[in-house]
């Protein structure tokens, strides 16, 4: 059984925790019914690409093509991505079999079957961005037109729907006490059967590490400790009667959150880790 919760990054609560809505979600009676007494064999975490049609890059360049969830190729609506993948596959392989370049590849994949079912939907996942409401019946008119309206709603970036801790007022969530594993976000890690070297080099940058301890927590109260499933950041006594931000990169299980939601947009950037090291979901 495979049971997963899919949050929009676009959400405004910096105190917000994903984790934790999904542990509340699976206590939830009519989930924790089929949960209980099971046993958790596998679990992780990723950041999906859900941008669609309009925040696919140029799939082409000199001597390379991208190519099913490196391209955007995601289905949004459905969240079904293996169909667009294989289809983006076999396309790149005829467009190098019949012309030997990668010249001409993002036309041909936005003339194709799986583009024009990204056109499709182009403005589903956007028209959120005005409430659940008229997202809802802006889906509802999309659906039935068959994406056929004379616009195209513009994507945002997810970061900039953050708001500050003073101009947002959270709602109790009402977190109840927790039955089913795993008891917390360190405790997931080990179901993700992430592995890095201990001594390698950090592959999560923080630019400016100040910011962290002073404008951040003020204006933000350091989101990223909230949005990571991982327990990777964490604002700890930095032995002068402040607070530091540590890195906890080998809990790390590669969503790419942190490089997304971060509020100020260019301070983490998240780089591949060294050998290929990272979470091992053979069972996802």
């Amino acid at each position: 059984m495979y049971v997963g919760f899919v949050i929009g990054l676009d959400y405004e609560d910096p105190r917000l925790k994903p984790f934790e809505a999904f542990q509340q979600f699976k206590h939830h009676p009519s989930i924790k019914s089929l949960l209980q007494g099971g046993e958790i064999l596998a679990g992780g975490a990723r950041t999906v690409i859900e941008g669609g049609y309009q925040s696919m890059p140029c799939l082409e360049m000199p001597g390379a093509i991208l190519a099913g969830d490196a391209g955007g190729t995601l289905n949004t609506p459905k969240i079904k991505g293996i169909h667009q993948a294989i289809r983006s596959g076999v396309t790149a392989a005829e467009h190098y079999a019949e012309t030997g370049t990668s010249a001409g590849f993002d036309r041909r994949w936005r003339d194709s079957a799986g583009g024009r079912e990204l056109h499709k939907v182009r403005n589903i996942r956007p028209g959120f961005r005005r409430g659940l409401w008229f997202g809802l019946a802006n889906a509802a008119f999309e659906t039935a037109t068959l994406g056929k309206a004379p616009w195209t709603l513009a994507n945002h970036a997810d970061h900039s729907a953050l708001r500050t801790l003073d101009s947002y007022i959270s709602p109790d969530r009402d977190w109840g006490e927790r039955e089913l594993p795993p008891r917390d976000r360190l405790a997931s890690v080990f179901f993700a059967a992430t592995t890095h070297e201990e001594n390698q080099p950090v592959h999560l940058r923080v630019a400016d590490t100040s910011i962290c301890a002073s404008r951040c927590a003020k204006e933000f109260g350091n989101p990223c400790t909230n949005f990571c499933p991982a327990n990777v950041y964490e604002m700890v006594d930095d032995g002068a009667g402040g607070k530091r931000l540590q890195i906890n990169s080998s809990n790390c299980v590669h969503c790419k959150a942190c490089d997304i939601k971060e509020p100020y947009a260019d301070q983490i950037t998240w780089v591949t880790p060294e050998g290929g090291s990272g979470p091992n979901y053979q069972s996802l």
